[in-house]
C-alpha cells in the first residue's frame, strides 16, 4: 500500500518520484486534485506538449481494455508516455482497468487518474489504497495552515504584504477549492498591485461577501426548487466574476451533508428535526428549517442521484473550462426543477 495523506503531499512531491508509475488522486477538492496531478505530471519527465507522448482521456472515453492498451503501447517516436485520465471514479471500466495495471504495471508509461470524492470502500479507492504499485493521494479542502501558505506564496510572488485582519478575512473566504482559492488571491493581488499593504477593506471589497452570499442563495434555491431565485443568484455570481465552480462545489457539500442526515433518518426512523439535533450541530440555526424541509422533500435515492449529477458536472467543468458556466447552470437547474416537482408531488 502506497497511500499519501493529504497533508503529506507537499513533502512527497519535493522528493524524486518513487518506482511506481500509477497515480490515483481523489477527493472533494477537485481543484487540489487537478493541481497535484499536474505537479506529478511535470515531474515524470514526459513532454506535456507532445500529443504523441501525452494521452488525455475522460471517463466517457474509456472502453474495456482501453486504459491498458494506451499504457502499454509505445509512443509514435518512442520514449516515455503519460496517460492522464479525468473521471468521476465510479466507472467500472476505470476500476477494472486500473486493477489490471496494478497487477501488470507498465514499464515505459505513467498513468495518472483524477477522480472525485471516493467514499471508503468504493472499488477505485480500494484498489488505490491496497495495491503496492499505485500511489494513492487524498485531496481534501485546505486547512488553516495550508491556506496561510497559499496566501504567503501568491502574495509574496507579487511582492505584496497583508495585515493580520485582512489575512483572517481572506482565509475565511477561501479553502473550498485550491484552484478557485488561488484565482481569488491572484485577483486580489492584481487589484492591490499599487497598494503598500493589503487591508481588510480591500479583501471585502474585491472578494467580499457579495459573491459568497450569491453562492449560498443559489444553493438554497436548488434545495427548495425556487427557479426564479436560482436564476437571479446565478446572474449575480456571474456578474461578480466568481467561478461557477464554487456554486457546484458548495452544492456538492450540501448534498453530501443531506446524504449523511437522510441515511441516519432512514436507518433509525428519525424525523428531520431529530436528526439535525443530533448530527446537525454544525448547521447555523437560521439554516435548520431549510435543511429540515429538504430532508422531508428528498429521499436517499434522489440525493445520491443528484450527488452523482454534481460530481459529473464538476468533472466536465474541469475538462471544458470554457463551458464551465453552461455546464454548472444546466446541472443546477435540473436539480432545482426536480426539487420543485418533488415538493409539489
Amino acid at each position: 500500500m502506497s497511500e499519501i495523506k493529504s497533508h503529506e503531499f507537499d513533502n512527497f512531491v519535493e522528493r524524486p518520484l518513487p518506482s511506481q508509475r500509477l497515480y490515483l488522486f481523489y477527493g472533494p477538492d477537485r481543484g487540489l486534485v487537478a493541481e497535484r496531478a499536474a505537479a506529478i505530471a511535470a515531474k515524470t519527465g514526459i513532454a506535456l506538449n507532445d500529443p504523441f507522448a501525452l494521452i488525455k482521456l475522460d471517463g466517457s472515453d474509456l472502453s474495456p481494455g482501453r486504459l491498458a492498451d494506451e499504457a502499454n503501447s509505445l509512443g509514435l517516436f518512442g520514449g516515455g508516455k503519460l496517460v492522464w485520465v479525468r473521471a468521476s471514479g465510479t466507472e467500472k471500466i476505470l476500476s477494472e482497468g486500473l486493477a489490471y495495471l496494478a497487477e501488470e504495471p507498465p514499464r515505459d508509461a505513467f498513468v495518472i487518474v483524477e477522480a472525485g470524492d471516493l467514499k471508503k470502500g468504493t472499488a477505485l479507492r480500494k484498489i488505490g489504497e491496497t495495491a503496492r504499485s499505485i500511489i494513492a493521494v487524498a485531496c481534501y479542502a485546505d486547512d488553516v495552515k495550508a491556506i496561510n501558505g497559499l496566501i504567503d506564496k501568491e502574495l509574496g510572488a507579487a511582492g505584496l504584504r497583508i495585515t493580520p485582519a485582512a489575512r483572517e478575512a481572506l482565509r475565511d473566504l477561501l479553502g473550498a477549492d485550491r484552484l478557485a482559492s488561488r484565482n481569488e488571491i491572484a485577483k486580489l493581488a492584481l487589484y492591490c498591485r499599487d497598494e503598500p499593504v493589503i487591508e481588510e477593506s480591500h479583501v471585502l471589497d474585491i472578494i467580499g461577501d457579495a459573491s459568497s452570499t450569491s453562492v449560498d442563495d443559489a444553493v438554497d434555491a436548488v434545495l427548495t426548487g425556487d427557479m426564479d431565485r436560482l436564476m437571479t443568484s446565478l446572474r449575480k455570481v456571474e456578474a461578480s466574476k466568481t467561478s461557477m465552480f464554487l456554486v457546484l462545489q458548495s452544492c456538492l457539500r450540501q448534498f453530501q451533508q443531506l446524504d449523511i442526515l437522510r441515511a441516519e433518518m432512514d436507518a433509525k426512523r428519525l424525523g428531520p428535526s431529530q436528526v439535525t439535533a443530533t448530527l446537525g450541530r454544525g448547521i447555523h440555526f437560521r439554516r435548520k428549517p431549510l435543511i429540515e424541509a429538504a430532508l422531508k422533500n428528498w429521499g436517499l435515492p434522489a440525493i445520491r442521484r443528484d450527488l452523482q449529477r454534481l460530481q459529473n458536472a464538476i468533472l466536465q467543468s474541469r475538462g471544458r473550462q470554457t463551458l464551465e458556466a453552461d455546464i454548472a447552470s444546466q446541472a443546477l437547474i435540473a436539480i432545482a426543477f426536480q426539487a420543485a416537482r418533488q415538493r409539489s408531488a
